[in-house]
């Protein structure tokens, strides 16, 4: 069942569990979308949305007008949006990296970077594209290196585009695919397998409404089976502040 993180009229925040569909998909199983009116005792009205294996913060408006306000604000990208993802391998970096590389839409409704492997440039500052197809669509994710565990490694990931699966395809085209995500990585290696897609939209900073944190779940996954507090400004709990 869905926590209800905050709620307001015209508002409510949900920590969205992970492996539900927001709306329903193929799979024919219940959807989000389908309990919220009960969970909510309310219509709801879409805003954004959230991977069906991606957890954490989802805005969800409980007025048409609301819903205008938010759609605009996310729409002028300026929401601030920060997700935590456990990737393959080691990444270190003592200060923020961008992956400013174009995407556009590939086969099987999947999505790829504009352009070919070959042509990542990988700098100090991050990752670009030396060449692009041209149809692409400008995407750029900032991210950070919080804990290296088992040759794997915690980020602190901010999309400042919204493009559709953003970051497991970026992630994934620079080497370092997501755990669990078996569409964008390699389904068949070991090093990649988790009970869960290991992304979490961990917080949310919308202007006019405030700021909003879901705790981080399975943090064993996250954080590893070893794994201490010293990172407690990112499990902060779940609050409004």
């Amino acid at each position: 069942m869905p926590a209800i993180l905050h709620r307001e009229p015209g508002l409510a925040v949900i920590n969205k569990p992970a492996n539900v569909s927001l709306l329903a998909d193929r799979s024919g199983e219940a959807s989000l979308w389908d309990q919220l009116p009960e969970i909510l005792g309310a219509r709801p009205y879409q805003v954004h949305r959230l991977d069906k294996g991606t957890s954490g913060v989802l805005l969800v408006a409980l007025t048409v007008d609301v819903q205008k306000r938010l759609t605009r604000l996310f729409q002028q990208r300026r929401v601030r949006k920060f997700y935590l993802a456990r990737v393959v391998g080691t990444l270190s970096s003592h200060s923020s990296l961008r992956i400013d590389m174009p995407l556009r839409k590939g086969r099987k409704s999947r999505y790829r970077v504009a352009g070919q492997r070959a042509d990542i440039v990988q700098g100090v500052k991050g990752w670009t594209l030396n060449a692009s197809t041209g149809d692409g669509h400008p995407s750029l994710t900032r991210l950070r290196s919080l804990a290296s565990v088992n040759d794997t490694t915690l980020l602190l990931l901010s999309p400042l585009t919204g493009r559709t699966h953003q970051l497991r395809v970026h992630l994934s085209w620079i080497g370092h695919p997501i755990l669990g995500d078996h569409i964008y990585g390699r389904p068949d290696s070991a090093e990649q397998q988790a009970s869960r897609l290991l992304l979490h939209c961990h917080r949310l900073v919308v202007p006019g409404f405030g700021t909003f944190t879901a705790s981080v779940p399975d943090d064993d996954l996250f954080f590893g089976p070893a794994h201490s507090r010293l990172l407690s400004p990112l499990d902060a709990g779940s609050a409004r502040t």
